[in-house]
């Protein structure tokens, strides 16, 4: 069984979300496994990972746009705010979808649908940079 960590330095420029699929697929690739898994994860609370549609760009402006209205920045309930204004709505929004995502791997590839893409989905106003583990498990 082999097994390899790597961490990725992903830069956003602000809420959004950027695809990191190619850069998951160069590390599977170099790690030589044929059948497995390969896990990603993100080592942050205002930012997250989701498996989306990555070929019509208007999907992504639909999803930013819904969790814009599903939690609100604006709200006057948030309480936690130490870092501005999109703190708390970050940390929910992190919430909502998902911190690490595990994909299959078959013939040295991932197993990722034809429009899926794994993307870094930055939930803060300013510009960071995001740390996410690849770890791949396998044969």
């Amino acid at each position: 069984m082999k097994t390899l960590s790597k961490i990725l330095a992903v830069t956003t420029t602000g809420k959004g979300t950027y695809e990191i699929t190619d850069d998951v697929a160069l590390v599977v690739r170099a790690s030589g496994v044929e059948t497995g898994t390969v896990t990603v994860f993100i080592r942050h609370t205002s930012a997250s990972l989701i498996i989306f549609e990555n070929a019509d760009p208007g999907a992504r402006e639909d999803l930013h746009e819904y969790f814009a209205r599903l939690v609100p920045e604006d709200a006057d309930y948030f309480v936690h705010r130490l870092e501005g204004p999109d703190d708390m709505t970050s940390h929910i929004r992190a919430t909502l979808t998902a911190t690490s995502l595990v994909v299959p791997i078959a013939e040295g590839q991932m197993l990722l649908g034809t429009w899926q893409g794994i993307f870094v989905f930055e939930h803060r106003r300013a510009a960071n940079r995001r740390q996410i583990v690849v770890t791949i498990l396998g044969e």
